[in-house]
């Protein structure tokens, strides 16, 4: 209830501001064009509401109902200290990923960038080219170049499995999750494998996501400030990594260590240029930020599921008896799309209005921020639905779309299928606490790090 009360906090101290900053408040959203809906409270607009809704561990409830209220296409609301259109279903979805850097450009909120950001170099004319992953990126995450890293994945995975599932008969599969996902990266950027350095900085990791959505009150005690020295710290740790990548690659030239890190140092723009070490790290603390919660909870929510339909996980089971080529694994990756359409890693992502423009008969004023929304209703835990075709296009965008879709999604496949497999081929397994309650910060989190009791399996059976 960390963001919930902190907004909370937030909006009792300022709520004494002089009368004046209300009525330009609501002369600001008075537009008779603007989407149907309402800004909430001065200030923190209606983010108590939807932090209520993400710790009850369900955040769509906060869209559903605004949906239903004022419109299944378009509605306005605030949130994060920012006026915000929410742009529903799929042709929402095109229009948005059509028009990027034409009407809008990907959006992070100030306290978002200040975590990320190393607080030397933070100002606030840091522009989205900041947050942008390397421009080599796809290319260096492309289905033919995860071919070799594919059985890095699946022995780390397997070593992973041997070594803290094996030995016991209950495990909690978020930290657990989380902890591969975070060392498979260090692992494959950086070519980092101490266990215990990379444990030290995921602990750090952990702090600075908490703090990642909170209210930006930098005082001691406070969540933001907590995450503003966990962040300070990772950024000197990556600093000294790449001062000491940067000699050996002056040192040793071809024979120097290659990975994404070093692409990193040596890649530059059409003019020559190439980036800052401040630069590198945040890019490394955006990459890093994004394994150490979104791909962990997709697997965590894949155990939870395949633990609660038994037929998926026969499924499931008899596929990876044939394990030898990732691209086969065709039901398993419809088991994870289900579970992202279910219970998605990221609750979209926040587009910015840079200049005035009509969507379904309403105006998006300039500097207003977009949430795109959508999927039909249907709670029921499906896999088959992405057979063939699959669902309608834009009605399913787990990896975003348009020129900003995101790079990692072959990784985060390949990284998934890796661990589900060695998972599903050792063990059957069961939920401890069936009534577990699941919160959002930003991603789903199970209140308990999901316990579940394993039942080791011979041959492919129990």
């Amino acid at each position: 209830m960390d963001l919930f009360f902190s907004y909370l906090l937030y909006f009792i101290l300022f709520i004494s501001l002089p009368i004046v900053f209300l009525i330009t408040y609501r002369h600001k959203s008075s537009n008779p064009n603007l989407p149907p809906g309402t800004m909430g409270w001065p200030i923190i607009g209606e983010t108590l509401e939807f932090a209520s809704a993400c710790q009850g561990g369900n955040p769509g409830r906060f869209l559903n109902d605004r949906m239903n209220k004022y419109s299944p296409q378009v509605f306005k609301t605030s949130l994060l200290e920012a006026n915000m259109a929410v742009i529903c279903g799929a042709s929402g979805n095109k229009f948005l990923f059509s028009n990027e850097d034409k009407l809008v450009v990907s959006w992070w909120q100030r306290s978002m960038k200040k975590i990320l950001c190393f607080p030397s170099v933070f100002n606030e004319t840091l522009t989205r080219d900041n947050f942008r992953p390397p421009t080599f990126l796809p290319e260096f995450l492309k289905p033919e170049a995860l071919q070799h890293y594919i059985v890095t994945m699946d022995s780390m995975a397997s070593e992973h499995i041997e070594l803290n599932w094996s030995p016991n008969r209950e495990v909690l599969v978020f930290p657990l999750a989380r902890k591969y996902s975070f060392a498979l990266a260090f692992r494959l950027f950086m070519s980092i494998a101490d266990p215990e350095y990379v444990e030290m900085i995921s602990h750090h990791f952990q702090i600075l996501n908490e703090g990642f959505l909170s209210v930006p009150i930098d005082i001691p005690g406070t969540t933001f400030n907590r995450a503003l020295k966990a962040s300070k710290f990772i950024h000197n740790e990556l600093l000294a990594i790449i001062t000491k990548r940067k000699m050996e690659l002056q040192q040793k030239g071809d024979s120097a260590t290659r990975d994404l890190l070093s692409h990193m140092l040596l890649a530059s723009d059409e003019n020559c240029n190439v980036k800052s070490e401040m630069e590198i790290s945040t890019q490394v603390i955006c990459l890093l930020f994004a394994t150490h919660h979104t791909t962990s909870s997709v697997i965590t929510f894949i155990l939870k599921y395949l633990a609660e339909f038994p037929d998926v996980y026969s499924k499931v089971l008899k596929g990876f008896l044939k394990w030898d080529d990732i691209q086969k694994m065709k039901y398993t990756w419809n088991v994870a799309n289900e579970t992202m359409r279910l219970t998605p890693p990221v609750q979209g992502t926040f587009r910015e209005a840079i200049t005035d423009f009509t969507y379904a008969g309403f105006t998006i004023p300039k500097g207003w921020k977009v949430y795109p929304k959508y999927f039909p209703d249907p709670e029921k835990f499906n896999p088959s639905r992405f057979v063939g075709k699959g669902p309608q296009p834009f009605t399913f965008v787990p990896f975003g779309g348009g020129p900003r879709m995101c790079p990692g999604r072959e990784y985060a496949r390949a990284q998934v299928l890796a661990f589900i497999h060695n998972v599903v081929t050792r063990f059957k397994w069961e939920k401890v606490d069936p009534c577990e309650k699941v919160a959002y910060n930003p991603s789903p989190i199970p209140s308990k790090g999901f316990p579940i009791r394993l039942q080791p399996l011979q041959n492919g059976f129990i």
